[in-house]
């Protein structure tokens, strides 16, 4: 991207440009992104309380939510407020942000504000960036790849701890990080040049099914410590909100097109349905009742960001369950 859409935040490593407009080229073609005076990608700015005839949902989550490629009114949080009437949609989400920095957002830029229901979009990759203390950027400048510094969590003694808060400004190079540092920085996942050529090829797809790729084996184990990590954020964000807490884990393409199994994933995030005041929703199936050949379409070509069609399927599987909450008028704020 050419032109500066963020900067520096002490907490949460950075926010967008409050009160950007800007008509951005993605993978299907330009699009629009607005950002409201607080920094986020949200047509609504964020006033404390809230209309006594509106049902606030705040939504948190990273580029799946924030909307990477594709404009503002196309995005699954906006079109949940047109199917839902009396929906009102706080959008916190971020691009290229963790679960654990979603928890700090929620924690500082919504604090004191009234709402009916928090809906975290956890993009299942995300247990990558959780365990991840640096992550690699495209300089917009110099195009030069930069590691940005950011906050993370360690579990210890069964505890959170945080880290890195304030978040170093500066960006540096991989050869300018020590060598004990160097496994915390995440570059997208595993064998990244390998995936490049086998995408390049055209191999992808084929080569997933033949060798029942598991995309994230992070989720394999309920004692993994990725995992265990991820239940540990998820569930201090449950107990500190004041109003239900929805969490709905957005797949990969993979999943999605069945070149990967979701099964280890989804059992995972079924154990926090114990949580008090937690409710998992899963849109995979929503997802997978497009029929086979259309499913490619979800995707842009060269990019695994949702497209409009996509955004269309997660909005009508999340109003279905947010629907229930809308009627009673739940409210413990």
């Amino acid at each position: 991207m050419s032109r500066q859409l963020f900067q520096y935040h002490p907490t949460f490593a950075y926010q967008y440009v409050p009160g950007l407009k800007a008509r951005l080229e993605g993978d299907g073609g330009p699009y629009l992104l607005r950002v409201n005076q607080a920094g986020f990608r949200c047509a609504h700015e964020f006033t404390p309380t809230k209309s006594p005839d509106r049902f606030r949902v705040l939504l948190f989550g990273d580029s799946y939510t924030a909307g990477d490629g594709v404009s503002d009114r196309d995005r699954y949080g906006d079109l949940l407020e047109g199917l839902l009437p009396g929906v009102e949609v706080f959008n916190f989400a971020l691009s290229g942000t963790g679960t654990d920095q979603q928890y700090l957002i929620f924690r500082e830029a919504a604090r004191g504000i009234e709402h009916d229901l928090v809906v975290v979009g956890v993009m299942v990759e995300n247990i990558r960036r959780i365990v991840a203390r640096y992550r690699e950027y495209l300089s917009s400048t110099t195009g030069e790849r930069l590691l940005h510094a950011k906050p993370y969590f360690t579990l210890e003694g069964g505890e959170l701890r945080l880290h890195n808060v304030p978040v170093p400004e500066k960006p540096v190079r991989l050869d300018e990080l020590p060598p004990e540092e160097r496994p915390y920085v995440d570059l997208g996942g595993r064998f990244r040049r390998l995936r490049d050529w086998v995408r390049r090829m055209g191999w992808t797809d084929t080569l997933q099914r033949l060798t029942r790729y598991q995309a994230l084996p992070a989720y394999n184990r309920a004692g993994s410590p990725d995992w265990l990590l991820m239940k540990a954020i998820l569930t201090r964000w449950a107990s500190e909100a004041t109003a239900p807490v929805m969490i709905m884990p957005i797949p990969l393409p993979a999943y999605v097109e069945e070149t990967s199994s979701p099964r280890r994933y989804q059992k995972r995030f079924r154990e926090l349905a114990a949580l008090p005041n937690v409710t998992v929703h899963d849109p995979l199936p929503h997802l997978r009742r497009v029929p086979r050949a259309e499913r490619r379409a979800l995707r842009f070509p060269n990019d695994v960001h949702p497209t409009a069609a996509a955004h269309r399927v997660l909005a009508q599987s999340l109003a279905e369950a947010v629907q229930p909450f809308v009627t009673r008028g739940t409210n413990l704020t």
